[in-house]
């Protein structure tokens, strides 16, 4: 089986929820017009990853303006039992594709924050969602910690999908509890430009024999709202985040891109075939695997 999937390397309305959807929902429309079944945006794409902030916050002391801005990003973000979860299953299902997003989600019932991933199908609405387990670095301070309950992997009629987002890829044992579920198309979404992040990509889809799906927003400086510049770490610092999205078969090979300093949508036939074929010779989860050496445990609540 052949199916045609699409990582969509675009720029959010920075915390406005609205007019992201409004984009998302474009950006979609055209890639099911071309017969895309397979549609996935960055990391945190919904309100945008806030890249440079630090909501006001040092060791021992917060500031009222950084409250102000967090609680901005915090109404903005995605409530994924209401209206705005409702808003994404519309858009899969009218336009027929599989969409994986990356998002803030708002708890509705501790109300934090986490980064999360929905995976949502055309027929059967959400699937379920990956929560990230570990934010890196200051990232802690907006989002909190996913938990084994959202290291999933889900069967579907493309191919099972599953993945990890940012530097959640580079935990070796989280990797291996997507390996360990047959995860045949792998989703990576991410903040990281680094050139090394597509050695990293390369990476993974050969050692979990999987396709890869690599998927950044590029951004500049002023796409933030202006109201917002005066609340970043440096506001005279260049920030801006070029890309790297890249799609990557399961022998490493790079099908599509890295795609570097502009918004762009990457395109590939993924022959769930070569799946299989790769494992001729190294599966992580099969032949080559030494369960009478080693063993992965994954703690779930009682």
């Amino acid at each position: 089986m052949t199916i045609k999937a699409a990582v969509v390397q675009a720029t959010p309305v920075f915390f406005d929820k609205e007019k992201t959807l409004q984009k998302l929902e474009t950006l979609v429309a055209a890639q099911a017009e071309q017969g895309v079944q397979l549609v996935v945006f960055p990391e945190s794409f919904i309100p945008g990853y806030p890249r440079g902030f630090t909501f006001g916050a040092t060791i021992g002391r917060r500031t009222d303006a950084g409250r102000e801005l967090y609680k901005t990003y915090w109404q903005q973000s995605v409530d994924v039992g209401g209206d705005d979860l409702a808003r994404l299953e519309r858009i899969a299902g009218q336009y027929g594709v599989w969409l994986v997003a990356g998002i803030t989600e708002r708890d509705a019932v501790n109300g934090s924050l986490y980064c999360t991933s929905v995976y949502i199908s055309p027929t059967q609405a959400l699937l379920g969602k990956h929560r990230k387990i570990k934010p890196t670095g200051v990232e802690r301070l907006v989002w909190a910690e996913g938990g084994a309950d959202s290291l999933l992997a889900f069967d579907t009629e493309i191919g099972k999908l599953g993945g990890l987002i940012c530097w959640e890829n580079y935990m070796p044992l989280a990797r291996m509890a997507m390996y360990r579920q047959g995860v045949e198309i792998y989703i990576a979404p991410t903040a990281d430009a680094r050139p090394t992040w597509i050695a990293t990509m390369q990476h993974i889809a050969c050692e979990g024999r999987c396709y890869v799906l690599g998927c950044n927003q590029f951004f500049r400086m002023e796409d933030y709202p202006e109201a917002c510049r005066a609340a970043l770490a440096d506001p005279t610092e260049d920030i801006s985040c070029r890309g790297g999205s890249v799609i990557v078969s399961p022998q490493g090979e790079i099908l599509a891109g890295p795609l570097w300093d502009q918004e762009g949508v990457l395109v590939a036939d993924l022959d769930l075939d070569e799946v299989i074929k790769s494992k001729l010779d190294f599966d992580v989860i099969g032949h080559y695997t030494r369960d009478d050496l080693f063993q992965l445990t994954i703690t779930t609540p009682s």
